[in-house]
């Protein structure tokens, strides 16, 4: 199965904020959207990094981190994947990476995101089609 086939069950949007945002406007876009990450993009589809959760963690012993600036946290070095890029490739990247949330970036534009519950709920599909397929092969 291929990203871009993930991408159209699950839908193309993506939670971004701007890298001059504070962290206090990060925290409520994580918790208004329940999500895990959020991307860094300062300009129509560019991804410039990405926050997630555990990101802020070093934060919590500071006074006053909620007024600093996303750019101070955000990773500047995101893992993309492409829309035509295989899943099982993007659980690997995933694993190998240690990252649990990846753009999907096309033509240099960022068109999703892709998490490693999207990844897992696949997969599980995927077995339960098969399963599926065998007790109709092996009943039928």
């Amino acid at each position: 199965m291929r990203i871009d086939e993930v991408v159209r069950r699950k839908g193309h949007e993506v939670v971004t904020i701007r890298s001059d945002a504070t962290i206090g406007e990060l925290l409520d876009l994580l918790e208004q959207h329940r999500i895990g990450a959020v991307v860094v993009s300062d300009s129509d589809g560019r991804v410039d990094g990405i926050v997630a959760e555990r990101d802020l963690l070093p934060l919590l012993r500071e006074n006053g981190a909620t007024s600093r600036h996303v750019r101070d946290v955000m990773v500047h070095d995101v893992v993309t994947c492409a829309p035509k890029d295989e899943l099982e490739t993007l659980a690997r990247t995933m694993t190998e990476q240690r990252v649990r949330h990846l753009p999907v970036v096309d033509e240099e534009r960022m068109v999703a995101i892709v998490s490693i519950g999207d990844v897992v709920k696949n997969r599980l599909d995927e077995l339960q089609a098969e399963r599926d397929h065998l007790e109709g092969y092996v009943h039928g």
